[in-house]
């Protein structure tokens, strides 16, 4: 087997995440190892004894893979005799921590910067993942959610103290039931209404698109 075809089976075993490999190169014929070294020159190998080492990097300095298996080639082509093995691999680098606030501590937000005599509010709650939906309507209940924002969500309607919507306690207990069954999301109001005193009416309709919310 050629050391492209070596470094082919070396680079698909690495973590898909990998940063850097470090590789070592064994010439089976000494006389030629200077040749074999000659032709790894861009990525300045080092010779110990019979071998070669060198480093490829897929990011930032050093020759990157593409790179490495075109000096590899050239080897090949020239009939050296070698077998590339994998020294050490660089650990992908962690993932960054997410910390999102929780739905209820977003809606306790949300309201704080509303007028105190705010009436109707309609919200959106978006939730991260369609997996959730069937298990997220139903703790919503209590919302009248309605799903049809076009992505993994709900909308809702509230109301401060009459009229059409769930009252913002209840809201919060529903977000909160989200936030214990560890489904992540975002919530947002999206229309708001103050001081308001319908006469015949439960409230406020807003009209989004075609469609009366």
């Amino acid at each position: 087997m050629g050391v492209v075809a070596q470094w082919n089976d070396i680079e698909n075993s690495l973590d898909p995440k990998w940063q850097d490999a470090r590789l070592e190169l064994r010439v089976v014929d000494p006389t030629r190892l200077a040749r074999a070294a000659a032709m790894l020159a861009p990525a300045s190998p080092g010779r110990m004894g019979s071998s070669i080492r060198f480093t490829t990097a897929r990011r930032g300095g050093g020759v990157g893979p593409e790179a490495v298996r075109r000096m590899l080639q050239r080897i090949d082509g020239d009939g050296i005799a070698a077998t590339l093995t994998l020294v050490s691999s660089g650990e992908p680098a962690p993932e960054p921590a997410i910390s999102r606030a929780s739905l209820a501590a977003e809606w306790d937000a949300a309201l704080q910067v509303l007028p105190g005599d705010w009436s109707d509010l309609l919200c959106d709650v978006e939730l991260t993942s369609s997996d959730h939906v069937d298990r997220g309507a139903l703790l919503l209940a209590p919302l009248n959610p309605i799903q049809s924002t076009g992505r993994p969500g709900f909308r809702f309607r509230a109301a401060h103290t009459f009229g059409y919507g769930a009252s913002s306690g209840m809201v919060r207990r529903c977000l909160s039931r989200l936030d214990d069954a560890r489904i992540p999301g975002e919530v947002r109001v999206l229309r708001a209404v103050s001081d308001t005193h319908p006469i015949g009416t439960q409230g406020p309709v807003w009209r989004i698109g075609e469609r009366a919310v």
